[in-house]
């Protein structure tokens, strides 16, 4: 039987729709695999390479180079949550002020910039920066055959380049977010007294009022867990780019365009663990 016979047959239709369903789900296994691996691997990181440890803190928390002018991802993390905390200042003021309750905007940047705003803009950011740097930085070292290298002389390839990032990428990214939540709080304010002239006692008495510590907690938690996620998916992607040049910008745009995805699952179903029955606020006592 020739081959188009063969592809017209009923069960070699079957076989093809067979291959495109297995396949995916064998890339997910081994997707899985690769970051059981990473996650265990932390423990060698932190008996044998607590050097590099540091360097990855050091580069991803204020650059090297020109990227260190601006603070690297300092910058980025502020810059983007300053723009969204007063945008969260001048819609809040708008439409509040449709229905005469122009004073609840305190308690709309206590409540949007913690549980909303903060997380996914850090995420958007992370991924922008750290994780795109780490894929563009293990795919260059895969083509290269510098990974190769480093197996060669005794160096375990996924503690040294990927455990590295993802606890490097834990680490700094608390202080990071702390810094972006305080500026957009600060951005917020500004936007609803200095421009809209609301009294600053008035905001000051309902941000204080709807802001609650364990939702800082919370919001902290949920970072730290897009953290981890994005830079797995970066640095799997980066650790098996192939293809040249060209295939570790498609490893780039791939792993940017995965961890986005990922981490809007993570945000909604962490918001609906933690939020999903009480919403953790009460208006009034």
């Amino acid at each position: 039987m020739s081959t188009a016979q063969i592809s017209q047959h009923p069960f070699g239709r079957l076989r093809r729709a067979g291959r495109g369903f297995i396949t995916p789900l064998k890339r997910i296994g081994e997707q899985a695999q690769f970051y059981g691996l990473t996650l265990r691997s932390i423990a060698d990181l932190m008996v044998h390479y607590k050097g590099e440890l540091v360097r990855q803190i050091a580069i991803m928390s204020l650059g090297t180079g020109a990227l260190a002018v601006i603070g690297g991802t300092v910058g980025v993390i502020c810059f983007m949550t300053l723009s969204l905390g007063a945008d969260v200042g001048v819609s809040g003021y708008n439409q509040f002020s449709t229905v005469g309750v122009e004073a609840l905007v305190g308690f709309a940047s206590s409540y949007f910039n913690v549980r909303f705003v903060g997380p996914v803009v850090t995420a958007i950011a992370l991924a922008a920066t750290l994780g795109a740097g780490a894929t563009a930085q293990l795919g260059s070292m895969r083509i290269s055959e510098e990974i190769d290298a480093l197996e060669v002389m005794g160096i375990r390839s996924i503690a040294y380049l990927n455990g590295s990032r993802v606890v490097a990428g834990v680490i700094v990214v608390v202080p990071l977010y702390c810094l972006g939540l305080m500026a957009a709080f600060i951005a917020t304010q500004v936007v609803t007294v200095m421009l809209y002239g609301q009294s600053s006692g008035v905001y000051n008495h309902y941000f204080t009022t709807f802001l609650n510590p364990s939702d800082i907690m919370w919001s902290i938690f949920q970072v730290v867990a897009m953290v981890v996620v994005i830079m797995l998916i970066h640095t799997y992607y980066g650790y098996n780019a192939t293809g040249g040049p060209a295939g570790v910008g498609e490893a780039v745009g791939r792993a940017v365009r995965a961890s986005l995805i990922t981490t809007l699952f993570v945000v909604l179903f962490l918001s609906l663990a933690i939020y999903g029955q009480s919403g953790n606020f009460h208006l009034s006592d």
